[in-house]
């Protein structure tokens, strides 16, 4: 009995034993699992984070680019060497804005580089149905390899984009506007070429207007006028796909808001409520370091009203004097002071500097004005850029300061044997007046940037500004450049929009973008160009009344040579935006 005891015992010790062998090994398989799932789980969180840490790099890189276009630049340097091994080790890092550069992003090491095409750049129309469709851009791409690093060192994750950045020139639009557009024409008035808007249109005409070119809006089109709730019955027409002028729908007598749909049934080429295109910011105008017209401007003079009498000197990009150009400049005597020209609109009398372009070129030629090693053909921006400020206590606000450029009627040095201008933009953060024919004679690419934009006529004379306008009779005179000026905004300075509707105080709108300030009654004022307006002035507030002057025979039209981009003018403004083409990721590491 015992013995049975003893055995039976001894077979449950075993029993207990085994059955703590089993679980213990249970245990372990559990643990080791555990730990299996764990580590895959981390494993894949790392891979999760680096991943976004990789994208988050090809994102920067991207952007930098878009920054570069925006700037006036375009990327440059040389990438790391693929076909010599690994990018981005020590002696493989590239240079430049293609270099590899290393950012620390979700913990993680993440390196990224920029490959060029070696197609850049190449000029497209953008598709129906895309982004900003039937417009012509300059295209760039680029590729950007991008790898992030987990704690071990090893890869996490390897992506890559191939981007294009789009330039959009500004001056191929016969109307560009960073705001509201009121086109309200007395006369019959015909627009060839492109519209676009970043705000709202208002399309109204007391005869008719014809628009022959796409137009575009971000905000609403209106029939009718923004001052006031009226609107006139004539007959208003744009083009449809095919390029036939189609009417689009009318109004009776009050202010219209046109639905997308009913200008989808009119057939016309409307489209409301795209994407605003991205617009320089108004302070690129102005003369300081980094702002893109003054930094690539082959030679910057400025006024100082500070001292008596006014003295004009000649700029380094970083804002010092160029004493021996100065020197240069003075000799050669085309620039005065004057403090005799009435502007009525403004109610004061405009302390100019008058620039006589035909001498200021004879300078050039002649003399050392120019930026170091630079010539009258200079090519790098598409030709010359000149810059025109004007400094005094008032200069940043608003003012009774101007630029006025004439002898202008051909832009070339009359010097015989000179360097031929591939084209010129002027520019100043200033009031802008042009006195008589500009560059009608062998026109040229041209462009004049301002605060706001005066156009006086062949016949003008300061001496007469102070009398009323019967004394002040207009002559036949021709303008071929593309305008970009600020635009008074209907109503007040804070009211763009709908808000601004009903407010009284018209603008003037796009058939008074140029101000005028002579009795043109039948005398024409010939246009070929672009008007673009990004803002308000800045340094003048005399609201547009019809008393200042009578207008012209409106002979405008878009200049078409600005399809060609051979044919821009130097440093044409433009939008910038990025489409991405591919994005792939690797798992072969």
């Amino acid at each position: 009995m015992n013995c049975q005891r003893k055995l039976e015992s001894g077979f449950a010790v075993v029993s207990v034993m085994l059955l703590m062998a089993l679980m213990g090994s249970m245990l372990i398989a559990y643990f080791a699992l555990t730990q299996m799932e764990l580590g895959a789980t981390r494993s894949s969180m790392d891979s999760t984070r680096g991943y976004y840490a990789a994208e988050a790099g090809l994102n920067i890189r991207a952007e930098r680019i878009r920054r570069s276009f925006l700037g006036y630049r375009r990327p440059s340097g040389t990438s790391p060497d693929e076909a010599a091994g690994t990018p981005c080790l020590p002696g493989n890092s590239g240079a430049g804005s293609f270099r590899c550069v290393e950012h620390d992003l979700e913990s993680r090491a993440v390196t990224t580089f920029i490959k060029e095409h070696p197609q850049n750049p190449r000029r497209m129309v953008v598709p129906r149905g895309e982004r900003f469709q039937n417009l012509a851009a300059q295209v760039y791409e680029y590729t950007i390899p991008s790898v992030a690093y987990g704690r071990s060192g090893r890869p996490e994750a390897i992506l890559e984009l191939e981007v294009e950045s789009r330039l959009i020139p500004l001056f191929q639009f016969a109307a560009f506007y960073g705001k509201d557009l009121e086109i309200l024409p007395g006369p019959s008035m015909t627009l060839a070429g492109p519209v676009h808007v970043n705000g709202d249109l208002y399309l109204n005409a007391l005869n008719s207007l014809n628009i022959l070119g796409q137009v575009t809006a971000s905000g609403d089109l209106y029939r009718g006028r923004k001052a006031l709730n009226e609107c006139d019955r004539q007959d208003i027409r744009v083009i449809d796909a095919g390029g036939l002028p189609r009417s689009i729908p009318a109004c009776r007598d009050v202010r219209l808001a046109v639905p997308q749909k009913d200008l989808d049934a009119s057939r016309v080429l409307v489209d409301t409520h795209v994407e605003r295109l991205e617009i320089p910011s108004p302070d690129t105008l102005k003369p300081q370091a980094g702002q893109p017209f003054w930094t690539h401007a082959d030679m910057r003079i400025a006024m100082d009203l500070n001292v008596d009498p006014p003295e004009f000197s000649i700029h380094h990009p970083d804002g010092s004097k160029d004493f021996a150009a100065t020197s240069n400049l003075r000799d050669c005597d085309v620039i005065r002071y004057s403090h005799g020209l009435r502007n009525v609109r403004e109610n004061t009398t405009i302390r100019m500097m008058n620039v006589d372009m035909e001498g200021l070129l004879d300078c050039a030629a002649g003399s050392y004005i120019l930026e170091e090693g630079k010539l009258l053909d200079e090519g790098s921006d598409g030709g010359l850029v000149f810059h025109f400020s004007v400094q005094g206590p008032r200069e940043e606000g608003i003012n009774n300061y101007g630029v006025k450029l004439y002898n202008a009627e051909e832009l070339v040095s009359s010097n015989g044997g000179a360097p031929t201008p591939r084209g010129l933009t002027v520019v100043s953060d200033q009031a802008m007046y042009l006195q008589g024919d500009y560059n009608s004679v062998n026109k040229k690419p041209a462009a004049v940037l301002a605060d706001t934009i005066n156009v006086l006529s062949n016949d003008w004379d300061d001496a007469n500004s102070t009398e009323e306008l019967e004394e002040r009779i207009a002559a036949n005179t021709v303008v071929n450049a593309a305008f970009l000026a600020g635009m008074a905004t209907t109503g007040d300075v804070a009211f763009e929009g709908p808000g601004g509707q009903d407010r009284g105080k018209y603008n003037g709108g796009l058939e008074n973008y140029p101000r005028m300030h002579e009795d043109w009654t039948d005398r024409t004022l010939t246009y070929r160009g672009s008007f673009v307006s990004l803002n308000q002035p800045v340094h003048v507030k005399g609201l547009w009344e019809l008393s200042s002057y009578e207008p012209p025979r409106r002979d405008w039209n878009y200049d078409t040579d600005f399809n060609d981009a051979a044919k821009l003018p130097p440093l044409t403004p433009r939008s910038v935006y990025m489409k991405q083409n591919m994005f792939v990721r690797k798992f072969d590491f």
